[in-house]
């Protein structure tokens, strides 16, 4: 199958998710066929914290025409954050959409966790990844404006500072305080702050569950048709 990546929102999770299918693919013996569009990430900020979705969506319909273009058989946000219009896209899309949010509920039933603490965009905290969680409870920072934009400051410039992470850690800290069996990093450019790290406490990249539901897609493992929102029938 052939994947369609929205990129650039922002660059460091583009980067990260072109790894990942990559070094699980080759893993596999299996070929990747992958193109990727860049989107304008300080566009999709500007929309993000405006919660003009539609603007972002119409935005999303044109880089996912190009992917059609190009030969794949279904699009992907790689970005959390960048799923707040996700449903708006839906009806505009070319291509069927492989959400990121969506497997995360049942990953973590099965996992058994019960309550997780979100690290990520103000407005993935504040929703609690957009209500799409039916049988997990979520926790948030206490400053979930102050969190969010910390994200956003190191989204934006792809590159973590000494200060950033000790926030980020401190932050998935008190969530744990709080009553999280978990923290989730519902943020993809999060990487850059906890990637390969121990902190203390148990956290779960949302990216790497994402990358899990491609790389079986890709292999035809699973069924697109089973796991897409939108146009299965192109």
């Amino acid at each position: 199958m052939h994947l369609g990546l929205i990129g650039g929102i922002g660059p460091a999770s583009t980067v990260v998710y072109y790894q990942k299918l990559t070094a699980a693919l080759r893993a596999l013996g299996q070929p990747l066929e992958l193109t990727i569009v860049n989107a304008d990430a300080n566009v999709l900020v500007k929309n993000n914290l405006a919660d003009d979705r539609a603007a972002q969506a119409k935005v999303y319909a044109g880089l996912i025409d190009r992917l059609q273009a190009a030969g794949a058989d279904c699009a992907v946000i790689t970005s959390l954050g960048g799923h707040f219009c996700i449903e708006e896209t839906v009806p505009l899309s070319a291509l069927p959409l492989i959400s990121g949010v969506t497997p995360l509920d049942g990953f973590f039933t099965q996992q058994g966790i019960k309550t997780v603490g979100l690290l990520g965009t103000a407005v993935v905290m504040r929703t609690k990844l957009y209500g799409q969680l039916e049988n997990t409870a979520a926790i948030a920072p206490d400053n979930i404006a102050g969190s969010g934009q910390t994200y956003l400051d190191m989204a934006l410039s792809s590159t973590c500072t000494d200060a950033q992470r000790s926030y980020f850690f401190a932050q998935g800290q008190s969530l744990i305080d709080a009553g999280a069996d978990a923290v989730v990093l519902a943020g993809t450019d999060l990487n850059l702050a906890f990637d390969g790290r121990d902190v203390g406490y148990r956290v779960i990249d949302a990216l790497d569950i994402h990358i899990d539901l491609l790389v079986k897609l890709a292999t035809g493992e699973a069924d697109l048709n089973e796991h897409a929102m939108g146009a299965t029938n192109v």
